[in-house]
């Protein structure tokens, strides 16, 4: 049973529309203002709350922002005169559910009750899948990993794990969209947020058969492609991650880059490797800071990570750039740079080694082992180079 907060100056409206809302199932409080209602609320942490927007003391505006602001998840409808219609419209701005006017129609408070019941019913059913999925992926991950390790029995299954843990953070991404878009009853961003979900979705059924038959390297499918698409996608799926964590995700695309002979989906699964690792630096997670390396194998020296002002971790900036550039014979280069504490020569070393990981049991070692064979299947490069207090830059070359 639903519970109902109804709130309203006028003891009969109260008396009687508390009789029909319990004859339809709720179990209803009522408050004769605005404070009596928060008293209540804080008590009993009812779902959906009814009040009436003119009321002495504190109205139903300063009401519903108080109750917002405890729990967001709470749908508050507002009821009003035909001569407080703005007031109305401006509690939209504020979160509102919805409003109805007084005199109070029966079918107009089924349809408002209806819609926050469709709203609170739509966010626990995507709550409970996101949590349930999760714990699938965190289960399956793990008895992967675990198996890997021991027998060691290919790479590739053991990338494709890896890979499970970046869409599980595409879907956490679109979760997040989706809990927005109810939020903010914005039909753009549930529309965007459930596509993202559905996507990843389709992503992790892919990898599940992938990973029961899959033995082998998988052949690239290279086609000519835009080299700016896949870092884009990759903006889409974390950038909620980033914000939640006071992170700045940004772009510095050249825009004037030619397509680029590649497999758009496996570049675009290294670069989610890279700045969710990325990510995971600015938060402290699996880091080690030390002394400036240089780069991984022979191949020359790298240009130097930009320490201009408010670059670096010492500046106290939370930051991932992702940049693209055509440089010499290479037809595009990623560059993932953070502001993390940036890593020692000795972890540097071991970036690449097989399930070598800094994270502890939050990592296995894997993605940068896939990251490194996809770039080499596109007879690419990686290189690293890190700084102490000016984070760590990941460079990826194409032909």
């Amino acid at each position: 049973m639903e519970k109902i907060l109804l709130v309203d100056d006028e003891p009969g409206l109260v008396k009687v529309l508390g009789i029909s809302l319990a004859d339809a199932g709720y179990q209803v409080s009522s408050a004769g203002d605005g404070r009596e209602a928060l008293e209540l609320f804080a008590g009993e942490q009812p779902a959906i709350v009814l009040t009436d927007i003119k009321m002495p003391g504190m109205d139903g505006i300063s009401l519903l922002k108080a109750i917002k602001q405890e729990n967001p998840d709470t749908e508050v409808i507002m009821m009003t005169g035909h001569g407080d219609l703005d007031l109305a419209i401006e509690s939209l701005k504020f979160e509102a559910t919805d409003y109805i006017t007084k005199p109070i129609r029966e079918d107009a408070l089924k349809v408002a009750l209806r819609r926050a019941a469709d709203r609170l019913a739509m966010r626990r059913q995507l709550k409970q899948y996101t949590e349930n999925l999760e714990q699938l992926v965190a289960e399956k991950s793990k008895k992967l990993v675990a198996a890997e390790r021991m027998a060691a029995v290919g790479q590739t299954v053991a990338d494709l794990a890896h890979a499970i843990k970046n869409i599980a953070g595409g879907l956490k991404g679109g979760a997040y969209v989706v809990e927005k878009g109810l939020e903010l009853d914005h039909r753009a961003y549930l529309d965007e947020g459930w596509e993202l979900v559905k996507g990843n979705v389709e992503k992790i059924a892919d990898l599940a058969m992938d990973l029961l038959n899959y033995a082998s390297a998988a052949e690239l499918r290279l086609a000519p492609s835009d080299p700016n698409q896949p870092v884009r996608e990759v903006l889409k799926l974390l950038q909620p991650r980033a914000r939640s964590h006071g992170i700045n995700l940004r772009l510095n695309l050249n825009e004037g880059l030619a397509a680029v002979d590649m497999d758009g989906a496996a570049i675009q699964r290294c670069l989610l490797n890279l700045v969710a690792n990325a990510l995971d630096a600015c938060q402290g997670i699996g880091t080690a800071a030390g002394e400036t390396v240089g780069l991984t194998g022979d191949h020359g020296s790298l240009p130097e990570i930009d320490s201009s002002p408010g670059c670096g971790a010492s500046k106290g900036l939370k930051e991932v750039i992702i940049e693209t550039t055509a440089a010499g014979k290479w037809a595009v280069e990623y560059r993932v740079r953070d502001t993390g504490p940036g890593m020692s020569a000795q972890v540097k070393a071991d970036l690449f080694q097989r399930f070598f990981s800094t994270k502890g049991t939050r990592g296995t070692g894997i993605g940068l082992m896939l990251t490194r064979k996809i770039v080499e299947l596109h007879n690419g490069r990686i290189e690293v180079v890190t700084s102490p207090g000016k984070g760590s830059t990941f460079i990826v070359k194409l032909p």
